[in-house]
């Protein structure tokens, strides 16, 4: 303890602590002390002890015998900020010196090995304090996809032209590396596109830091944004140490280079990864006393700290991640319209706070236990003890904050698009509405209630016991709505009536009133007839003698589509299915409306839950005239009912797309499904999935309804692995489009494929043979895909469709169904592909096709034949065949003795 007096009246000799009774109270010296004598004992508790004064003794070199690498260490290791709070500092400082002056070292304190050793471990206690973040950080935005859409519309819209000098100073060392020297020269590039480069109005000059510092563009060399782009698309990545210091000092020491005079403001951008190996903040200080404004745009994993001291203040407005680039660039204009040097707020946008935080990797120190360790001698003797053992991780940490970004308005903030449409912006002022089904003819998806669809319309309405009068009345107040609302007198829409229970009456028939007035009147007139709710019966005979005043048969067509509109209230009594399927196969569109609770039963008879309407209760029907009013319409519009199409999707379950992505991918093909009429005569829909190899989930011919596929694709899997694109086109042309697989001769085929656009290099072969076999191929490519890859699968533009996000997949369902519905109103090719399996030929008639078959029978060699005789209709005994050949030498020997005979006379 008496040497512990000793330095402690040393130090109050010094001026570097206070009064007895203060020792708690540090004081920095006022004037170097340069006698090593008078530091010998002193140089670790006043280092240590001093506080807060650590950060300036290092900064102005007033300590002449301070070990300069331990200032450094001291300096960049975090312990600058009054190292890290006085009341942490003050317990560890004294215990750390205490132990080296106990330990015998009081002779040689100043010693450099004692005083890097000392704030070592001062630092590592400050770290476990919570004071020194040391590690790496990276910022991160938190906030949301449209947020940051409105973000880069106000970067494309901003334009600053005040007179400016702006120097960049990018860092070309090796630890930024030439993936990050890169993204900065793109960042250069982008932040100028927003500057009015002239003579008179903004430069940009460049200073390139590394080993040396260099200087690529003077602020004068270029005055069009053409030549500096061109510049510096030609700087090139020089490498070397981070010598941030010397580049600061380089423009403090010769200005800017190119400058104007003083009265045009300056500023210097830093793209570095703040680990600067000089010292770089007294620079700092300066450069930013002399007037000239410091950005510091973080690259790879930045140094905050070194960032935050290097850059102007607010450093919230002046501190950027280049990481974030939409975020950054945005960053800086605002920067720039909140100042009064430029004013580039387009008209219309604001400047707002968001948040955004930082993750830090920080290294923490775990006590794991003691182990035995040597602490000196004593004599002859070794001096050992307990010495604690530490594990070092690195965590990461969360520390939110506050960014402020110029946000421009978004057309689609309004929420222009009504009834379930989804606004997609382009710009500022424009954007368009993806309108549901139904809702396609007005440009913000607002409902048209007149029915301006040519179809005939037949109302069948139940009114059965189980129905109740009070259900009925409900009914029939909702019809009468309905009629009102989308009935005008130019329509050209014909409506007819007609009423079940145990029997069914037609109560007017299509097209017998001409006007509004006259079909209320007949729903008015409408009684509830009461019996059992034979709904299929009901079907069954409207089919037949609903659309005409006499029955009808099935050999008989009209000329408009025909819709019955099912009002139903109660399950049927009888079975649904078959009627409906009766009444669909006769053209007929079957549009149900009915409780939630019968939603099954429904979707049986529509046989496709598109043209479904379901309600909570009976009073609220009336929530559902626009809904009923575009279903009705839609029937006029599908191109594909009525046509019969053999529909094949191919989807993409590699690891490329991901298990959650897969799911968009079955969404997308059961919501394009449900919109062709699935049946034996009309479409059939098939499915593939694949990996590595493909997989058949279902073929063409496995289901006859759309609720069936429906469930049916719910069974796909995913597959994972890599991707085969090739493999899967062979597997669709070699088998899921032959006879054997369901695919009907004299149909058009359709093959659709989602892809991610991985393994697709081996496609375009098997590609090639589907489309020369007349099958229609489509390819959908989701997310970075060249659409040159796409193009070669597809072989036509226009079947192409190229989805930026798997979530975007919803928007071109109805783009799909319209492509694919104007491809199969092509002339069949009834040989094309081949409808003859076994290498069958076929042979084209009027009309019509057979097939050649080689060793097969059947209409499409589907069957293995008797293989023929080679010679003649029945095979030679073995004996009679020695005989034959044994003939044929004879015949053989005596024509070549012959021919002899016959040349030495002629000579």
């Amino acid at each position: 303890m008496g040497r512990i007096a000793r330095v402690k009246d040393l130090m109050r000799s010094h001026q570097l602590l206070g009064a007895e009774g203060e020792e708690n109270r540090v004081a920095c010296p006022k004037e170097p002390v340069r006698s090593a004598r008078a530091w010998k004992g002193i140089a670790a508790p006043i280092y240590l002890q001093a506080g807060g004064c650590v950060s300036r003794l290092c900064e102005e070199a007033v300590v002449a015998g301070c070990v300069r690498r331990l200032c450094q260490e001291a300096v960049l290791a975090g312990c600058v900020r009054r190292l890290c709070q006085e009341a942490v500092v003050a317990g560890c400082v004294s215990r750390l010196c205490e132990e080296a002056v106990s330990g015998g070292c009081g002779s040689r304190l100043c010693q450099e090995a004692v005083l890097a050793s000392c704030v070592r471990r001062l630092c590592q206690e400050a770290v476990l304090a919570g004071c020194v973040s040391p590690g790496f950080t990276v910022q991160e935005i938190h906030t949301d996809h449209e947020t940051l859409m409105k973000i880069d519309a106000a970067a494309d819209m901003m334009q600053c032209s005040a007179a400016m000098d702006i120097l960049f100073l990018m860092d070309g060392s090796y630890s930024v590396g030439k993936g990050s020297f890169e993204r900065s020269r793109h960042f250069i590039q982008r932040v100028c596109d927003a500057l009015d480069i002239g003579a008179e109005t903004v430069r940009v000059g460049v200073v390139q830091v590394g080993s040396t510092i260099r200087l690529e563009i003077a602020l004068d060399s270029y005055s069009t944004k053409e030549e500096l782009r061109k510049r510096l698309k030609k700087i090139p990545y020089r490498g070397g140490s981070t010598q941030t210091g010397l580049a600061l000092k380089y423009v403090l020491r010769k200005g800017f280079p190119g400058r104007r005079n003083s009265s045009v403001h300056q500023m210097v951008i830093l793209l570095t990864d703040g680990k600067s190996q000089g010292a770089v903040l007294l620079a700092a200080s300066e450069l930013k006393q002399s007037g000239v404004t410091v950005f510091a745009v973080g690259l790879r994993y930045p140094r905050w700290e070194e960032l935050h001291m290097l850059a102007s203040s607010p450093v919230e407005s002046h501190v950027f991640f280049a990481e974030h680039f939409r975020d950054a660039v945005n960053g800086l204009y605002t920067a720039l319209t909140t100042s009064s040097v430029c004013t580039a707020v387009p008209s219309g946008c604001k400047i707002e706070a968001y948040q955004c935080e930082r993750k830090t990797l920080e290294t923490v120190r775990e006590l794991q236990g003691n182990v035995m360790c040597w602490k000196g001698s004593r004599g002859y003797s070794p001096y050992t003890s307990l010495c604690p053992y530490y594990r070092y991780s690195k965590v990461y940490r969360r520390h939110p904050t506050v960014c402020h970004r110029t946000i421009c308005p978004d057309p689609c903030d309004s929420q222009p698009c009504q009834n379930g449409g989804t606004c997609v912006s382009e710009g500022l002022e424009k954007y368009h509405c993806v309108c549901p089904t139904g809702y396609s003819s007005d440009p913000n998806c607002a409902p048209v209630l007149s029915l301006d669809c040519s179809v005939d319309v037949l109302f069948l309405v139940e009114g059965s016991s189980t129905l109740t009068l009070e259900g009925f009345l409900r009914f029939r107040s909702f019809l009468k709505r309905f009629l009102q609302a989308v009935m005008t007198s130019d329509s050209p829409v014909k409506v007819g009536l007609a009423q079940y229970g145990t029997e069914v009456k037609i109560e007017s028939m299509i097209g017998e009133h001409k006007d509004v007035k006259n079909l209320i009147q007949a729903v008015d007139g409408l009684r509830h007839r009461g019996g059992r709710a034979n709904t299929g019966q009901a079907l069954r005979y409207v089919t037949r003698h609903g659309f005409h005043s006499a029955p009808v048969f099935a050999d008989v067509q009209d000329d408009l589509p025909r819709v019955v509109v099912l009002l139903t209230g109660t399950p049927s009594a009888d079975p649904v299915v078959e009627p409906a399927k009766y009444a669909r196969d006769r053209e007929i569109f079957i549009i149900g409306v009915g409780p939630e609770s019968m939603k099954a039963e429904v979707n049986n008879i529509t046989g496709n839950p598109q043209r479904t309407v379901l309600y909570v209760s009976p009073d609220r029907l009336s929530e559902k005239i626009p809904e009923l009013r575009a279903k009705i319409c839609s029937v006029d519009n599908q191109g594909c009912l009525g046509q019969a199409v053999d529909l094949i999707f191919v989807l993409d379950a590699s690891a490329a797309v991901g298990r959650e992505n897969f799911i968009h991918l079955t969404d997308f093909v059961r919501s394009t499904s449900v919109q062709f009429d699935v049946n034996r005569d009309l479409a059939q829909v098939g499915l593939v999935v694949y990996g590595r190899q493909p997989v058949t989930v279902f073929d063409l011919d496995k289901h006859d309804s759309g609720s069936s596929v429906l469930r049916a694709v719910t069974e796909a899997t995913y597959l994972g692995g890599v991707a085969s694109t090739g493999s899967a086109l062979l597997h669709v042309h070699s088998n899921s489009l032959t006879i054997r697989k369901g695919a009907r001769p004299g149909v058009n085929k359709v093959v659709v494929v989602l892809t991610s656009g991985t393994g697709s290099l081996d496609a375009v072969v098997p590609a090639q043979k589907i489309r020369d076999n007349g099958v229609s191929l489509f390819v959908m490519g989701i997310g970075d895909v060249q659409r040159e890859s796409l193009l070669r699968m597809a072989g036509a533009e226009d079947h192409v469709i190229s989805v930026a996000l798997y979530e975007d997949l919803k928007y071109f369902e109805d783009v799909m169904v319209q492509m694919v519905c104007a491809d199969v109103k092509r002339p069949v090719h009834l040989c094309r592909p081949n409808p003859c399996m076994n290498d069958g030929v076929c042979i084209l008639l009027n009309k019509s096709y057979r097939c050649e078959c080689r060793g097969w029978e059947g209409p499409h060699c589907e069957t293995r034949g008797r293989r023929p005789s080679s010679r003649g209709d029945l095979p030679r005994p073995a004996g009679q065949r020695h005989r034959h050949r044994t003939g044929q030498g004879e015949l053989r020997k005596r024509y070549r003795e012959q021919h002899r005979r016959h040349t030495t006379r002629t000579q």
